[in-house]
């Protein structure tokens, strides 16, 4: 396992929080705004408040070439528009724990991502995972199936957002970038939110406006916390670690999530949740305690 610095073990400890509380705050704000409209509008804006302090820092924020636009949208595609796409859109079919805990299969998605495509060793650990996983995405699809009005479709598409963040975790680790990654962070969020608008614009009804004073706020923290500070941290992360030390490493956001969703949006876990969230508690860590391991090629 790779050491961790002081800054990234706190950046670590800050993201994990920052992950976790987010879930049900984004809950809470669909109950005023439809998905689509939500993800473009925060972006936009958390877009905006990027370009302005990373310009503000002196730092190189347009690309040059084709060479620089090709890694804005490769890269973009999976770690902005597909998983904060499908990911907004299980959301509003899943409770808020509940999708933070399918999201934070990702890491599990990424090493074995890694086995398949990119030589990594299948190792016994691995397996572990894959069944642990595989385990709790089961228990929790038998109980929406049971739930009169369960939404076997929102793990669905949950798993598909966690499989594009995996997908784009690989894919930042190994891009050899010669664009500022601050920059990239940026023009991924601008065109990913451009995409969102059009389609927020086309599928989902006129938006009103009229949002109550928590709403504000709630839409205040994604901007801010969702599409500003946890951006630059996780970027700035997974540029420097290893795909499965970076990933592993924030398996506590679920419980956050699970343990803050009834204060914020008055969802209690089901025994499933729980059990859910084990599973990938374990899998997580089957993966992450590999402290003989030799680190993934960058």
């Amino acid at each position: 396992m790779t050491a961790l610095s002081r800054r990234q073990l706190v950046g670590l400890v800050a993201l994990t929080f920052m992950w976790g509380l987010n879930w049900p705050v984004m809950k809470f704000s669909l109950r005023e705004i439809g998905p689509l409209h939500f993800r473009a509008i925060t972006m936009s804006l958390g877009a905006l408040g990027l370009w302005l302090f990373f310009r503000a820092q002196g730092l190189r924020m347009l690309p040059r070439g084709a060479s620089e636009w090709r890694h804005v949208v490769v890269l973009g595609l999976p770690n902005v528009l597909g998983w904060h796409g499908l990911s907004i859109i299980a959301l509003t079919q899943l409770p808020a724990g509940r999708a933070a805990i399918l999201g934070f299969t990702m890491p599990v998605w990424t090493v074995l991502l890694m086995v398949l495509f990119y030589r990594e060793p299948l190792s016994k650990r691995l397996g572990l995972a894959v069944a642990a996983v595989i385990t709790g995405i089961a228990l929790l699809l038998g109980d929406e199936f049971v739930q009169l009005g369960g939404s076997p479709a929102g793990i669905l598409w949950m798993q598909g957002a966690a499989f594009c963040w995996a997908l784009g975790t690989i894919w930042m680790r190994r891009a050899k970038l010669t664009l500022p990654p601050e920059a990239l962070v940026v023009w991924m969020m601008v065109l990913s939110s451009v995409v969102l608008a059009v389609m927020a614009w086309t599928l989902e009804p006129t938006q009103k406006w009229n949002f109550s004073i928590p709403m504000w706020i709630s839409l205040i923290w994604a901007i801010a916390i969702n599409y500003g500070a946890s951006q630059v941290v996780w970027f700035r992360l997974a540029r420097a670690l290893p795909p499965s030390t970076s990933a592993m490493s924030i398996m506590a956001t679920p419980l956050i999530g699970i343990l803050s969703a009834p204060l914020i949006v008055g969802e209690w876990p089901r025994w499933q949740d729980l059990a859910a969230m084990v599973c990938v508690v374990v899998a997580i860590a089957a993966v992450l305690l590999k402290w003989d391991a030799k680190p993934a090629n960058p």
